[in-house]
């Protein structure tokens, strides 16, 4: 069997796995199984037609004000200080000298500190990036893959619904 393509969805193998447990060949299904992606937002049932939906939300500002929250914590600082570090700790020494952690937690409760310093949203690190399958690499470098809006054939999709070959009952064999 040849597959010029990464196999990611089981939709790719159009009917070979039903194939292989009606011929009784476990090693083929369970090959074809382990060739699959495990990350289960590349299942084929992530990826039907979409339907358009009104947005109806309110915005964060608005819902700040109604429940009396806090400022927003920002995600980074808007410019990058690589000595922000030591900056921090010397402002949190001198608060625990003077007051102590009440105050340490308040002031953090009335100006809350950025929890990155880097404000890059698609900043992924190599470590991270080394770790992933190829399938989650490829769609990370977004390469031939379109996993945010994938396109469907809704005629072949509703066909193999009601393609008989493929809703027989398994039947087990007791070894």
């Amino acid at each position: 069997m040849q597959i010029g393509d990464l196999l990611i969805t089981e939709s790719q193998l159009n009917t070979r796995l039903n194939k292989s447990v009606h011929e009784k060949r476990r090693g083929e299904f369970a090959l074809l199984l382990a060739m699959l992606s495990h990350d289960a937002l590349d299942f084929s049932q992530f990826h039907l037609p979409k339907t358009e939906i009104e947005d109806s939300t309110v915005g964060e500002d608005t819902l700040r004000k109604q429940i009396g929250a806090g400022p927003k914590q920002l995600l980074a600082p808007d410019k990058f200080d690589i000595l922000i570090g030591q900056f921090n700790a010397s402002l949190l020494m001198q608060a625990g000298e003077r007051a102590g952690m009440s105050d340490i937690k308040l002031n953090h409760c009335l100006n809350p500190e950025p929890l990155f310093i880097r404000d890059d949203v698609s900043h992924i690190p190599l470590q991270v990036r080394d770790n992933c399958e190829l399938a989650v690499r490829r769609r990370i470098n977004n390469t031939q893959t379109q996993l945010s809006n994938p396109q469907l054939d809704a005629a072949a999709f509703y066909e193999s619904l009601n393609n008989d070959a493929l809703h027989h009952p398994l039947h087990l064999v007791s070894a």
